[in-house]
């Protein structure tokens, strides 16, 4: 049976011509500064961003606790909303490696406000820790694919030169999100003191992501790499797969996001669906309706070739890449409308 993986955008898995290019990278030692694959990516990707310094990073959970580890110092704290990958899904690194704490907000689907982060910042007494960064995510997993526009960023921007913090951005799937907008890189790098992208989901890297500023953050940057022991040898035939994919895949997102807008209105339309979130990029998640539960739901489906995750005890997650063909698309969209036994 032909298996269609749904978990994840991180299932993707390199193409040929990707191999290709792989292969044919010419590396060193990169701790030593000296792997010219890597030193091509990470100067490719900031000048992408308007930015003067980029740092190649086995994972997005890495470059985001770096960008949190250079922002900050103990007794600080970062603002982000409770829906925030570096709080959900990062094992509360930013208190195990920086030593700060987090203040949560309750944005929609993800999103935060100018106006309440403004309102969140602390005031400077000596029982409360020091509002230095703000972090962003774009587009935000668990708000099902939600993002930031360029005006809401620009608000969110002034609040935090009002107040003197810095403006990170766990851009992980940000390139789903500009694919939509037709904002450009360079627009959401002049925003920013930091950004995170990752490689490896929709992209379709194998492995790895960067941490993109100026060139006295990635500085530090680098010493912190290495103190998590992320300072790699011959990581160029890596950095090569990043580079072929900032080159190539980009637009291929807009297919993604497309589809599964396709699959959230099919869903919306079906007896044992409740609700579906407003699907918005790559990401739909949706909630099941009667005494249907998330383990009921994901065996059925796993019957019928089609692997996803819950999201909840009632809830379920879809995520599309570039993996999927044509063909199981089609497959699909058909099993989604067929009657299902639970």
């Amino acid at each position: 049976m032909d298996n269609i993986n749904l978990v994840s955008d991180t299932v993707t898995r390199p193409s040929k011509e990707m191999l290709a290019y792989m292969f044919a990278a010419e590396v060193g030692d990169d701790v030593f500064n000296e792997d010219p694959s890597i030193n091509e990516l990470q100067s490719y990707a900031a000048q992408l961003f308007n930015h003067e310094a980029a740092l190649f990073c086995p994972s997005g959970t890495m470059t985001n606790q770096i960008a949190i580890n250079v922002h900050t110092r103990p007794l600080d704290e970062v603002i982000c909303d409770e829906y925030s990958h570096i709080y959900q899904y990062e094992v509360g690194g930013y208190s195990f490696n920086s030593g700060v704490g987090v203040n949560l907000i309750k944005g929609k689907n993800g999103k935060i406000t100018a106006d309440q982060i403004d309102k969140a910042v602390k005031l400077d007494y000596d029982w409360l820790p020091n509002s230095t960064l703000v972090v962003l995510e774009n587009t935000c997993n668990k708000g099902g694919g939600s993002y930031y526009t360029i005006p809401e960023i620009q608000e969110i921007k002034k609040v935090c030169q009002k107040h003197e913090m810095a403006l990170h951005l766990d851009g992980a799937r940000l390139f789903n999100a500009l694919v939509e907008t037709n904002e450009t890189t360079q627009e959401v790098g002049n925003l920013f003191d930091s950004i995170s992208i990752c490689l490896s989901k929709g992209l379709g890297a194998p492995v790895g992501s960067l941490l993109i500023g100026n060139k006295s953050i990635i500085k530090r940057a680098r010493k912190v790499r290495k103190a998590l022991g992320g300072g790699m040898r011959q990581a160029g035939y890596l950095a090569a797969a990043g580079l072929f994919a900032l080159k190539n895949n980009i637009q291929t997102l807009k297919k993604d996001n497309d589809r599964c807008k396709e699959l959230g209105k099919i869903l919306s339309a079906q007896s044992y669906v409740e609700s579906v979130r407003p699907v918005q990029t790559n990401i739909v998640i949706f909630d099941l309706a009667n005494n249907i539960s998330a383990d009921q739901f994901l065996k059925a489906l796993q019957k019928k070739g089609i692997q996803a995750s819950a999201f909840g005890p009632k809830t379920i997650r879809f995520v599309t890449h570039l993996d999927i063909s044509e063909s199981q698309f089609e497959k699909t969209k058909e099993i989604l409308i067929s009657r299902f036994s639970f």
